[in-house]
């Protein structure tokens, strides 16, 4: 019958397995699959595997282990409050390159703090300085330009003698 689902009807649905994620996601209501295994209900592998990891196959059948497998993901945090997070780290951070009002007001208290003594040059340098003679730069004397022809005439009896 086309109108069935397609691996028969479900009754109750105790739980989820989803596992695509990392660690799988598994839900088992553990009061319900108690109660339909002491009514006799036989699992399929697959349920009866997840209901070995979550412990309730070993509550079952009196086993030990009773605690099962299952891994839990750790809990991630609102995006909300990783937002806030990253917004105050940010405004903490020294910005590289900006001056603000208050790098600035830093800059004048610590200049007011510790005064920068400005030193004059060594006398030694100025007295140099002043011994030398200015010399002015002459103007380079013309030199005469031979033609580019002359230059080539010149050049080709050569190579022709050689």
């Amino acid at each position: 019958d086309s109108r069935k689902a397609r691996n028969g009807l479900s009754i109750e649905e105790i739980g989820r397995y989803a596992p695509g994620q990392e660690p799988s996601l598994i839900e088992v209501n553990s009061d319900r699959a108690l109660y339909w295994l002491g009514t006799g209900a036989l699992p399929t592998a697959a349920v009866e595997a997840i209901l070995k990891v979550t412990g309730d196959w070993q509550k079952h059948k009196g086993l030990p282990g009773t605690e099962g497998t299952l891994r839990v993901a750790a809990p991630k945090p609102h995006k909300s409050v990783a937002y806030e997070a990253a917004v105050k780290q940010a405004m903490d951070e020294p910005k590289e390159g900006a001056t603000t009002l208050k790098k600035k007001a830093q800059e004048k208290l610590a200049a007011k703090a510790n005064p920068v003594v400005e030193e004059t040059p060594a006398p030694v340098a100025e007295t140099v300085v002043e011994e030398a003679p200015v010399v002015e730069a002459e103007a380079p004397a013309v030199v005469e330009e031979t033609p580019v022809a002359e230059v080539v005439a010149e050049a080709t009896p050569e190579a022709a003698a050689e």
